[in-house]
């Protein structure tokens, strides 16, 4: 009997979770006026509309069949809101807006859905804990669908910054943050070992790309205390930084050749100098925000320094680790995330100054880890030894593994509370500017 109502807590949590993810993914798209559902803010993503349908149609095609029993009502939309697109994936999208359902068929849809599975998902009688799709429990096949709406309601919101501010319903932000002047030291990280990745078997959900858990021995190395802000990165560019060749690798020159690439895509220039691209507004340049770039530009900034980006493990290590060898849950200890340790979990729609979150920093001194922005590592990313791929899945990390996306940590404001474990992987590729990602650099 108890372990009947443990495994009823655990669903019902879970049901009140998937709720809570859909009621944040839905708050985002009514921040974008209804005459704009058909826009493309970002060249190589799809339409805003397609990611209405999209959500929906990942809960439904993992759960429906396979899993709870219930038929398709329409295949055609189940397929046309399967899969989203890989950001510089080769060759830009040119579908018209014209050739996409209209707002009100797809809101039909998705209602539907939602009423199915919801009806189904409230069955006391479902297992829990039994094998429901390819040997993996219910309860892990929620927490998938969960945490898949919960990465797109940030991927959207990086979205839908690009999105003419005319296009936008403008929301509340806290006041910007005012604090004490920056200085930016290195802090000395020992040598020591750490441990990447999640054990198989733990009762932590992660994805397939977080197992299996294995240990690194890192070398000492000194590291930034704080993310490079976005004064740090104007003095690249007053330097010419972006005009130097011998600063960027031949893959990263030929990209920002190409394209013309002279400055981060969150900064517009104006007679006034430089400003800053809000979510609702353009507001004068934060000196002490974290710059937000791409693989390739942090890289090159690194160069002009004469240091390097850190590799995922010296990341971890100076994140997790502590002068007595204990590795901590988060970089402030075991305490579950909360406001007072970082910029994180959609309290706020921009960044904040680096050195907002003492309470955050971790045991050796780091701060601003989580949250604030992901942080760019050297790392290419690539499976953990006895990485075995989602069955249900199998394209989710797989197809990343091609030697062209580099791993982030950390987090971003936009990024649930739940994603900042210390497992977490996140990866882009090096020439993708419109993430919420900064960096930090090493020596050596």
């Amino acid at each position: 009997m108890l372990v009947a109502q443990e495994n009823a807590t655990v669903r019902q949590n879970l049901l009140q979770r998937l709720s809570d993810a859909r009621r944040r993914s839905d708050a985002l798209f009514k921040i974008v006026r209804p005459d704009s559902m058909y826009e493309r803010p970002i060249p190589e993503r799809h339409r805003i509309i397609f990611y209405v349908g999209h959500l929906e149609a990942f809960d439904w095609n993992l759960l429906h069949e396979n899993v709870l029993g219930l038929k398709s009502f329409h295949g055609e939309f189940d397929r046309l809101f399967a899969f989203g697109i890989d950001p510089v994936g080769g060759g830009l999208p040119s579908d018209q807006p014209s050739e996409w359902p209209s707002l009100e068929a797809v809101c039909d849809y998705v209602n539907r859905i939602r009423a199915a599975l919801d009806e189904k998902l409230a069955d006391g009688s479902l297992d829990s804990n039994s094998p429901a799709r390819d040997g993996f429990a219910l309860d892990t096949l929620l927490n998938v669908a969960i945490e898949h709406r919960l990465m797109h309601v940030e991927t959207l919101a990086y979205m839908l910054h690009q999105l003419p501010l005319s296009r936008k319903i403008p929301q509340e932000d806290p006041p910007s943050l005012v604090t004490a002047p920056i200085t930016h030291p290195m802090i000395e990280i020992p040598t020591g070992e750490t441990t990447l990745g999640l054990r198989r078997g733990s009762e932590t959900f992660g994805w397939d790309n977080e197992f299996e858990a294995h240990g690194v021995h890192v070398p000492a190395f000194a590291i930034d205390q704080y993310e490079v802000t976005n004064r740090q990165y104007l003095d690249f560019i007053d330097g010419g930084g972006y005009e130097t060749r011998a600063f960027w690798s031949d893959e990263d020159w030929k990209w920002k050749t190409e394209h013309a690439i002279s400055h981060p895509v969150f900064w517009t220039k104006s007679p006034g100098g430089w400003r800053y691209r809000a979510m609702f507004a353009d507001v004068p340049l934060h000196p002490d925000w974290p710059v937000y770039v791409s693989h390739a530009e942090a890289a090159a900034y690194a160069r002009w320094v004469g240091k390097s980006l850190p590799s995922e493990e010296q990341w971890h290590r100076a994140a997790y680790g502590a002068p007595n060898g204990i590795e901590r849950q988060y970089p402030w200890g075991n305490e579950n995330p909360a406001a007072a340790f970082g910029n994180f979990d959609f309290h706020n729609w921009n960044p904040t100054p680096v050195n907002a979150f003492p309470a955050g920093g971790s045991a050796f001194g780091v701060q601003d880890l989580l949250g604030n922005g992901w942080e760019w590592t050297s790392t290419v990313f690539a499976p953990f030894p006895g990485f075995q791929a989602f069955p249900f899945y199998r394209g989710y990390s797989a197809d990343f593994f091609d030697g062209k996306h580099f791993v982030m940590k950390g987090g971003s404001p936009r990024t649930a509370a739940c994603m900042l474990r210390p497992t977490f992987r996140n990866w882009f590729q090096a020439h993708y500017q419109y993430v919420y990602a900064g960096f930090r650099c090493v020596n050596p």
